[in-house]
């Protein structure tokens, strides 16, 4: 995919770790949809740990929705310089390109709400390296990619990616794209009042409820990362679809659930099967940037 170079005035930090344990509504992204990527990682003592950290500190219950309303404190964060920017984004490949990314999906979203006369206001994109520290509390590279809603931020160790390309055989520039305009997706839920709907919902339903409605809203940021693609479908190159499409299908509750275990347990889903994230992608990038085809929440999925 061919983007432009990052804008140097993008919110862009490092998370560096910090004290302090984990906030509740924490979340997000590919967070419990991972746990098995974790367990096939680092065994069943990774998913033990990352599990108790989140049950002892508050976490749990809010999983998989990326919601917010968190205890943590979001840190105060001030307008980024252009050197602060440079220095942040230049650091690697994968970050600069995850900032190109980053910026690119800002400026097709604040089309898109001008369009629709709805006021629209940046996240912030955070970096780290094995872990650091977010408004929703700790940040662990076993999480993987994941949005806070308390400080409107999205946090990203670049060796996702790698993980992503090398075991998963989802590599491709728009592989990664697509994973940072699903975590912006996060953040316009976050902007709609979808996220806050969906976890008043959640704390009046079962386990069971609760986690299919996370589905819905999960598939709802992989249908937003779509409408991105779509919006600039001119800087696509042969090939870019398949790539998202081939992470779609490595990143289905289904699909990991199956490699890690052995076995699929569609109670405990919480981000979809691989065919619905495929799907509803699809669903975006063929809307003609249309976000309104999004609609997760009516009927079937």
């Amino acid at each position: 995919m061919r983007l432009d170079d990052y804008d140097n005035d993008i919110n862009v930090g490092e998370a560096r770790g910090g004290g302090g344990g984990l906030g509740g509504g924490g979340g997000g992204g590919f967070l419990l949809g991972l746990l098995p990527m974790i367990g096939s990682r680092f065994g069943c003592g990774g998913i033990v740990v990352v599990l108790l950290l989140l049950a002892v500190f508050g976490g749990l219950g809010n999983l998989g929705g990326l919601l917010g309303g968190g205890s943590g404190t979001s840190p105060q964060v001030s307008a980024p310089s252009r050197e602060t920017v440079q220095q942040v984004c230049d650091a690697s490949t994968a970050r600069r390109d995850t900032c190109r990314a980053f910026s690119n999906a800002q400026n097709t979203w604040e089309k898109i709400f001008a369009s629709q006369n709805q006021q629209f206001s940046p996240p912030k994109l955070q970096f780290f390296s094995g872990s650091g520290q977010s408004g929703c509390g700790a940040a662990m590279s076993a999480m993987g990619p994941f949005y806070c809603p308390t400080d409107r931020g999205i946090y990203l160790d670049t060796s996702f990616f790698d993980e992503l390309a090398n075991k998963y055989k989802a590599g491709g520039d728009f592989a990664q794209y697509y994973v940072i305009a699903h975590e912006f997706g996060h953040h316009i839920q976050n902007l709609l009042g979808t996220s806050t709907e969906v976890q008043q919902a959640q704390r009046r339903a079962s386990e069971a409820e609760g986690n299919a409605l996370s589905v819905r809203l999960e598939l709802q940021a992989d249908c937003y990362a779509g409408v991105w693609a779509s919006m600039n479908r001119d800087r696509l190159d042969p090939g870019d679809v398949e790539e998202g499409m081939r992470a779609a299908q490595a990143i289905g509750d289904d699909t990991l659930q199956r490699q890690a275990q052995g076995r699929v347990v569609p109670d405990s889903f919480t981000h979809g099967t691989s065919a619905q994230r495929q799907a509803w992608l699809r669903r975006g990038i063929e809307s003609n940037g249309n976000p309104g085809v999004c609609d997760t929440f009516s009927g079937a999925i």
